[in-house]
């Protein structure tokens, strides 16, 4: 694998399982310095520590995500350990599912804090650094869900439907200074989070063309793509990274 992030540094929040481990880890091996986030300071090391012992170079910071200053104070960890941010994967989110009717306020906020709020002063924070130095990639995690109306999943797909506006409109503001914004939409994915739909997450994906579950490198390696020079004419994309099923 090429060293072509080299001299970079990427931070991935919710960096610790899932999509967001697989995609440091991905970085990672392509030389870049990842800054990982989470809460569990536990899942935190062990990441980092496969990451050195593959050769790489890794930190983890504890966050907390749920509002501006939490963003801004990851950001400027971030540059404390890498100097300064040029990757930037908006991976954290949560997704309670259910009836519009059971969900509180406090839902409510609590998911458009975490999934919309904080990508957003993330962004505020690291990009126009970026767009200063000529250079820089965001990637924004969505879901397939974003674009498909689903019994119980307003609360969810709606953010998901934000940070997909937020990335082409971010695009069109930061694009012109040579920083390249872009999303990922995935399908169903065998992740720690996405454990507790059980049966229903193979139910789901059998309804698309590969007819199988995604596994967390999948979606890492359409991530690391967006990041790299093979996507450099790429800008504004939501790129579903769903096992065709947003085609059928």
């Amino acid at each position: 694998m090429t060293a072509e992030l080299s001299g970079s540094t990427a931070l991935v929040t919710g960096g610790t399982s899932g999509i967001g481990r697989a995609t440091a880890v991905a970085l990672a091996g392509l030389g870049a310095h990842v800054v990982l986030s989470g809460r569990d300071a536990g899942r935190g090391d062990e990441v980092v520590s496969a990451i050195r012992a593959a050769g790489g170079k890794a930190d983890f910071v504890a966050a907390e995500l749920t509002d501006a200053a939490s963003a801004r104070s990851l950001a400027d960890r971030a540059r404390e350990l890498g100097g300064h941010v040029d990757v930037l994967v908006n991976n954290a989110g949560i997704f309670p599912t259910g009836p519009t009717a059971d969900l509180s306020e406090a839902d409510f906020d609590r998911v458009y804090a975490t999934n919309v709020k904080v990508p957003f002063f993330l962004v505020a924070e690291l990009a126009p650094e970026m767009a200063a130095r000529g250079q820089g990639a965001i990637v924004n995690v969505s879901t397939v869900v974003a674009l498909r109306g689903m019994a119980g999943m307003a609360l969810y797909g709606s953010s998901k439907a934000a940070v997909e506006l937020m990335t082409k409109a971010w695009a069109a503001e930061f694009g012109p200074s040579g920083v390249r914004v872009n999303a990922v939409s995935p399908g169903p994915t065998r992740t720690g989070g996405t454990a507790a739909f059980g049966e229903g997450l193979d139910e789901l994906a059998t309804a698309g063309p590969a007819g199988r579950v995604a596994a967390p490198e999948e979606i890492a390696s359409a991530i690391a793509f967006l990041v790299t020079g093979g996507s450099s004419f790429v800008q504004g994309a939501v790129l579903p990274v769903d096992g065709g099923r947003l085609a059928v």
